[in-house]
C-alpha cells in the first residue's frame, strides 16, 4: 500500500471517527441523534411543518421521519396531528420540552462543517466536492442514498 493511499484512509477514518463521536457526544448530552435535532431545529425555525416537508427538507425518507418522530412524540419533544382536510397529511409541531433541549444541545457537526465550508473561496469548494465525489466512487458508494447529515444513526442499532 502505498503512503498516499494510507493517508488518505487515514483521512476517511478521522472523518469517520469524529462524526461517531460528535454522535456519541449529543447522546450522551441530550439523547438524541443528530438526525432527530435536525428534525426539531427545523421545527423551532418554521413552526408547525408537515411531515412531508421535513421530509424533503432534511432528504431524509418519509419512513425514516416517521421513525424519529414516533421517538420524539414518546419523550414528550414534539407532538404530531393530522391534517382534518387530507388524514394522510400529518402536521409536527415543537413543544416547549423539546426547545429547551434545542437550547441545551451542541451544535451539529455539519453545521460546524458548513460555516466553514462556505468560508472556502468557489474554487476550493468545488475542488473538495469533486474529490470526495471521486472517493465515493472509488468505494462504489456513488449510488448509496444519503442525506446531508453526518450521522452514524443510532447508536444502539446494528447496520
Amino acid at each position: 500500500m502505498s503512503i498516499r493511499s494510507e493517508d488518505a484512509l487515514i483521512a476517511l477514518r478521522q472523518i469517520q471517527r469524529k462524526t461517531e463521536q460528535a454522535s456519541k457526544t449529543l447522546a450522551a448530552q441530550v439523547k438524541l441523534t443528530p438526525s432527530q435535532l435536525l428534525v426539531m431545529q427545523i421545527l423551532a425555525e418554521r413552526g408547525e411543518t408537515s411531515a412531508g416537508e421535513v421530509s424533503k427538507l432534511t432528504q431524509l425518507k418519509h419512513a425514516t421521519i416517521t421513525s424519529l418522530v414516533d421517538k420524539l412524540v414518546a419523550r414528550g419533544l414534539l407532538m404530531r396531528r393530522r391534517c382534518e382536510e387530507d388524514r394522510r397529511r400529518v402536521w409536527l409541531t415543537l413543544l416547549p420540552e423539546g426547545q429547551s433541549v434545542i437550547t441545551s444541545s451542541p451544535d451539529l457537526l455539519q453545521d460546524t462543517f458548513q460555516t466553514r465550508f462556505e468560508s472556502l473561496p468557489d474554487w476550493h469548494q468545488a475542488m473538495l466536492v469533486s474529490s470526495l465525489e471521486r472517493v465515493a466512487a472509488l468505494l462504489d458508494a456513488e449510488d448509496l442514498e444519503a442525506a446531508p447529515i453526518l450521522d452514524v444513526g443510532a447508536l444502539d442499532e446494528r447496520p
